[in-house]
């Protein structure tokens, strides 16, 4: 992910416009990406990307440069997605039933290779399902977005080993899961 230069983040955090737009569009593809892994739904992901950036423009005047705008910023997403997690979980089994009935099929030209994207999205999210949160967060921010044990326990505020073990526990668990039938490697 790339890093903001400071002055554009000092810029912004003074009250620039202009260079919170700069900010937001090089950051929202990857916070929208990471809070998407840890929810599981694009519509929860929206909302709480727009929430993630509320916060950042609220919040940034407090940014004080000793961590990376990086870390910072995946600490911001990652406590946010996690929050919806917790408060939409019991609310997600009565809705799945009713979600799957609506979705559309697609009629363009390259429907089987969107299905075909739409089957391997859903399989993901299945997999990072059965994870707790807190794992799932771990999984996500270091698989799938490439972060360091280190850059991954500052941006979740945790101890390194903490990192470690709850990576540990989701690769056990989806050990299981492999010998179970479900096919997936870390």
């Amino acid at each position: 992910m790339p890093e903001k230069s400071e002055a554009t983040i000092r810029q912004a955090a003074s009250g620039d416009i202009t260079a919170f737009e700069e900010i937001y569009r090089t950051w929202s593809g990857y916070v929208y990406n990471v809070i998407l892994r840890i929810v599981g739904y694009r519509e929860d992901a929206d909302e709480v990307t727009q929430e993630v950036f509320l916060t950042v423009y609220r919040q940034l005047k407090y940014f004080r440069f000793q961590s990376s705008f990086k870390t910072w910023v995946y600490r911001v997403a990652v406590n946010a997605a996690l929050n919806r997690v917790k408060k939409t979980s019991k609310e997600r089994s009565q809705m799945v039933a009713y979600d799957e009935n609506l979705t559309p099929v697609a009629a363009e030209p390259e429907a089987e290779k969107r299905a075909q994207q739409e089957y391997l999205e859903q399989k993901a999210k299945d997999i990072l399902d059965k994870l707790n949160p807190d794992q799932r967060a771990c999984v996500v921010l270091r698989n799938i977005e490439g972060l360091s044990y280190q850059e991954i326990a500052a941006a979740l505020k945790i101890n390194i080993n903490t990192v470690r073990t709850r990576l540990l526990r989701a690769r056990e668990t989806l050990l299981r899961l492999k010998d179970g039938g479900l096919n997936y490697e870390m």
